[in-house]
């Protein structure tokens, strides 16, 4: 596998000499229609790449923010296969841009792991990152996603030693997403000082390109993350950027579209920042 529309962005933005914005939202936070207008500002504001996460009722490695955000997600009528439907609505006008699908794997299971797979192919995901699934369980989702031309990018962790890692990368495509920090997500600040040991730890097992993430909330730690990654992911803080536009009384106060867009434009300037020369 190695012409998905995550392989030509990283190679392209390798090119570029400039590290990925992945940015992930909460598929129908907090409806569907201002979770839509979300997604296709991702791209306009500076994101490279799309995570699209899929609610669950049990988000075991999900701090508060996006705990909260799946519960209004499906609250407001959001199911997998409306999650697929967006994914769809959005490939509508953008063609280009890589969406990785990401959650648990309770949901996929019940709606059938061969139907899911096409469903997803012809909705235009590109990736999964299923993150209860460990590699000793790819025969049930990583093998086939393989075999239908789906990315399956894979968790590495402080705590994955050198004798775990290559096992974790054995069928690990598009690219490896390394959590910077143990714990759930959102829970505290990455240790940039550490990331670019960890980068050229993985960098030793695989020629893939390694994402960074967990805890990225602003534009100094994206630069911070981007000087030695190949890409720096932001979650938490785009599912904040939307809650904090919402009431108490669940009506919103401003678009959680621009908010999203506005904080994502900046992250993107970091970004772009990460490799240039000091003045």
């Amino acid at each position: 596998m190695t012409n998905t529309r995550i392989d030509r962005r990283m190679a392209k933005l390798k090119q570029e000499g400039r590290p990925a914005l992945v940015t992930y939202f909460m598929g129908g936070d907090p409806d569907y229609e201002t979770s839509l207008r979300i997604m296709k500002a991702l791209p306009k504001s500076g994101a490279d790449v799309i995570e699209l996460g899929m609610p669950f009722s049990d988000p075991m490695a999900d701090g508060p923010a996006i705990q909260a955000a799946g519960l209004r997600a499906l609250k407001s009528g959001q199911t997998l296969a409306k999650t697929l439907a967006m994914a769809a609505d959005f490939r509508k006008e953008d063609d280009e841009t890589p969406i990785v699908m990401m959650g648990y794997y309770n949901p996929i299971y019940i709606y059938g792991v061969e139907r899911f797979l096409a469903d997803a192919k012809a909705s235009g995901i590109d990736g999964l990152i299923v993150v209860d699934l460990p590699p000793e369980m790819d025969d049930e989702l990583c093998i086939p996603a393989l075999k239908a031309g789906i990315n399956f990018i894979r968790l590495a962790t402080p705590t994955t030693d050198d004798k775990r890692l290559p096992k974790v990368l054995e069928n690990t495509s598009g690219f490896v997403y390394y959590v910077s920090m143990t714990g759930i997500t959102g829970s505290a600040l990455p240790d940039t000082s550490k990331v670019a040991g960890a980068v050229s730890r993985i960098k030793a097992h695989t020629g893939l390109p390694v994402c960074v993430g967990f805890g990225v909330k602003t534009a100094s730690q994206a630069r911070a993350i981007g000087a030695s990654a190949d890409g720096v992911v932001v979650g938490t803080a785009i599912v904040n950027a939307v809650a904090n536009v919402i009431g108490p009384d669940g009506k919103m106060v401003a678009d959680p579209a621009e908010a999203v867009a506005t904080l994502v434009d900046g992250l993107a300037h970091g970004v772009r920042d990460a490799r240039l020369a000091p003045a």
